[in-house]
């Protein structure tokens, strides 16, 4: 399957400065402001009413965001990241469509793993990583996707990060790709 192509302009120059600085608050203060998102969502239908025309450009909104819900979601009932990440990766998929928005999840997904189990090992919590896999595998899952608000026993964090970082450079990473 081959990766689609860029999208027109001004959808690339668009994301990218949405990353940067959803990437850099996330950095510094820890938190996606709403505000940010809010004007992302807007700009992207404006775009994608203007590229498309008002109805194809409302469907490929909608079908992008709700692509990149989708896919962060269940991280979200699991506790395993923050609703701003989640916002992040809608507003990004409603710039960029389904498609993209796919391609950005598994290049995030990829990055952000690494990037994980590199902070995991370096802050010496690695054992406990890999006994809160162990009970994840062992039914944890579907307590965790049943109850939400409470982690299921034996789970214990080893750790956050600001996953915005992760989400900006597999959105770069992708859209570089795309340039191709």
């Amino acid at each position: 399957m081959l990766i689609p192509h860029l999208p027109p302009q001004p959808v690339p120059l668009c994301v990218i400065a949405l990353v940067i600085v959803t990437a850099s608050t996330d950095l510094v203060c820890r938190r996606i402001p709403n505000l940010v998102v809010l004007v992302g969502l807007v700009g992207a239908l404006a775009v994608q009413g203007c590229l498309h025309g008002p109805s194809s450009g409302s469907v490929n909104w909608l079908t992008g965001a709700l692509t990149g819900f989708a896919l962060l979601l269940p991280f979200y009932l699991m506790r395993g990241m923050a609703a701003g990440d989640v916002k992040l990766l809608l507003t990004i998929g409603a710039w960029v469509g389904p498609t993209l928005t796919l391609y950005i999840a598994l290049a995030t997904f990829i990055l952000g793993g690494l990037w994980s189990v590199v902070a995991t090992v370096r802050h010496g919590r690695f054992t406990q990583l890999l006994a809160n896999l162990q009970c994840l595998a062992g039914g944890g899952l579907r307590t965790a996707l049943q109850a939400p608000s409470a982690a299921p026993q034996g789970i214990e964090s080893v750790g956050s990060l600001p996953y915005g970082v992760a989400i900006a450079a597999g959105t770069i990473g992708v859209l570089f790709a795309t340039a191709t």
